[in-house]
């Protein structure tokens, strides 16, 4: 998977482009790629604005002046006009993105207690009976990161460590192919080596798990 980490990318976006969707007055987003895009969104889009993009109203103690993109988008974001681009970085907005991103995400990685469901139903269940053999999130996570094609959307800084971040998978029948064999293959070695999980002493729930990975 690719990091994309907000803390040190730039977005790159048609200035014609943007223009033209906050002239409309209607929702647009803007994705990670730069693209600006309009409802219905993609099942798999990942935002770095999302919403209606309305010029703030000018008080009446000062004399009006022209809107910047800046002014539009928010003062969360970053924002350098460069002729015909307009480059912004979004991570002061992060909150927010969490809102927007999630409910497209497969696996959220934001919150202190760490990684606790798939939105895939079949890879929420092989996670699920995972559990039972000391196989946590994490671990199953790790290994998808490291073999499938997607996008860890987060922050990332080193000092102090912080992250947060969002998955997004986009081959989910390899991802599914790669956490089965990935968990029978520990289940196997445990159930061979491990005392702890010898096949005549499992519990009722081991033994469904061990044969659901079919190591039974």
């Amino acid at each position: 998977m690719k990091k994309f980490n907000l803390l040190k990318e730039i977005i790159v976006i048609s200035r014609e482009a943007l223009l033209k969707a906050i002239n409309t007055n209607k929702e647009f987003a803007v994705s990670y790629r730069g693209d600006v895009v309009y409802p219905p969104y993609g099942e798999k889009e990942i935002f770095v604005f999302r919403g209606t993009a309305s010029a703030p109203k000018a008080s009446a103690l000062t004399l009006p002046r022209a809107q910047t993109i800046s002014d539009i988008l928010g003062k969360e974001y970053k924002v350098v006009e460069d002729e015909d681009r307009v480059l912004i970085k979004a991570a002061g907005n992060w909150q927010a993105l969490i809102g927007i991103n999630t409910p497209n995400s497969d696996y959220d990685d934001t919150t202190g207690d760490g990684i606790s469901e798939f939105a895939d139903e079949q890879l929420e269940e092989m996670g699920w009976h995972a559990t039972d053999f000391n196989i946590d999130y994490r671990a199953i996570v790790s290994h998808l990161e490291e073999n499938v094609d997607g996008v860890l959307f987060c922050i990332e800084r080193d000092e102090p460590y912080q992250f947060s971040g969002l998955g997004y998978i986009f081959d989910i029948e390899n991802a599914r192919r790669l956490t089965f064999a990935y968990c029978q293959n520990i289940i196997k070695e445990k159930l061979a080596n491990d005392p702890d999980f010898a096949p005549d002493n499992l519990t009722d729930d081991e033994e469904q798990v061990a044969r659901f990975f079919e190591c039974l």
